[in-house]
């Protein structure tokens, strides 16, 4: 073991004693929100404090577009850093930030029940998409997004409606972006709805784009508990934390991503559902998209299977479907694969 790792006393500490828990999360509003619901969980689940420790990650400074500083990662190398180094117990993650390579000395401990995984609009004068975008027959509309993935899928839905709409590549936080809107700047933004339901603005949304038109990103809506692989107690007190149907549909999903060889930016959707029959869920359909960010070519494949019963199923359910995606052509979309 290299001299950042925590030695075993101080991970026994961390899960079996009585003193404050110290969870990693980056400094954003947003993050901050999703920890704090987490932290009230754990102290519930624990009856311990636990504290949050404030870090700044390189896409909190970076000003570059995600897709030009590599996406995938930017936003949680240094909460585990903090993890492996003992700085910290646990950390809190929005899991589409997470690499597909699971780290073997860091476990995701819990995958708690998941946020509306949809896109949201927050557009001028409360206008839906499909109204924005039969206003480009007079002027130009524009709207901004930080995501390949979210440019494809909107340039692709308005060349189905007959229109051309220009997005506009976009940062910052969420004041930043709706800001955009209220200035002027833009006549709308698309964010994630759970992001925006975790800071009690959901209400700023003018519509939650429908999951047929705009698939969401892979684990969107999800968080994901992370602590050390060694740290066993805690482990094991975070997982009753773990919703199953979240974590086997965010496999599934980020299974996919992994198969496709694709970072966090790529312009890959991706959503697994759960159907049910009457009060019984018996199936599950996941459905993937690959496209070009001027909406041009789009790639979308569905398929449908029994509710994954181990995580290896879910695993096979996203790199079947992704085998299929680039049979159909999906590599050659793909303006960022991960190295």
């Amino acid at each position: 073991m290299n001299d950042t790792t925590p030695s075993t006393t101080s991970r026994e500490a961390a899960g079996s004693g009585s003193g404050p828990l110290r969870l990693g999360t980056r400094r954003s509003t947003l993050a901050m929100a999703q920890s704090g619901q987490v932290a009230d969980a754990v102290r519930r689940l624990t009856g311990r404090p636990v504290e949050l420790v404030e870090i700044t990650t390189y896409g909190d400074t970076s000003r570059e577009q995600l897709a030009q500083i590599g996406g995938t990662g930017v936003f949680v190398t240094a909460l585990r850093d903090a993890l492996l180094r003992g700085e910290i117990d646990f950390a809190v993650h929005s899991l589409k930030d997470l690499p597909t390579t699971q780290p073997e000395e860091l476990v995701i401990a819990a995958v708690p029940p998941r946020e509306d995984p949809r896109d949201a609009l927050v557009a001028r004068d409360g206008l839906t998409f499909e109204q924005l975008a039969e206003e480009s027959r007079k002027a130009p509309v524009r709207i901004g997004t930080g995501s390949p993935r979210r440019m494809a899928q909107l340039n692709a839905w308005a060349r189905t409606l007959g229109r051309d709409i220009e997005t506009v590549p976009i940062r910052g936080n969420v004041d930043t972006r709706i800001g955009y809107v209220r200035s002027g700047k833009l006549d709308g933004v698309v964010l994630a709805a759970a992001g925006l339901t975790r800071i009690g603005r959901i209400d700023e949304a003018t519509e939650k784009l429908p999951v047929d038109n705009v698939l969401p990103a892979p684990g969107q809506g999800a968080l994901a508990v992370e602590c050390s692989a060694s740290d066993a107690g805690l482990a094991a007190r975070l997982a009753e934390l773990d919703d199953p149907y979240t974590r086997a549909a965010v496999t599934a999903e980020r299974s996919l991503l992994a198969a496709l060889e694709a970072g966090c930016s790529a312009p890959v959707g991706a959503l697994a559902d759960l159907l049910a029959d009457g009060q019984v869920v018996t199936e599950m359909r996941l459905r993937g998209v690959v496209g070009t960010t001027d909406g041009k070519t789009l790639v979308q494949l569905s398929t449908t299977a029994p509710v994954p019963a181990s995580h290896d199923d879910a695993l096979q359910l996203g790199s079947e479907l992704a085998a299929e995606l680039l049979a159909k052509g999906a590599a050659g979309l793909m303006g960022e694969r991960a190295l």
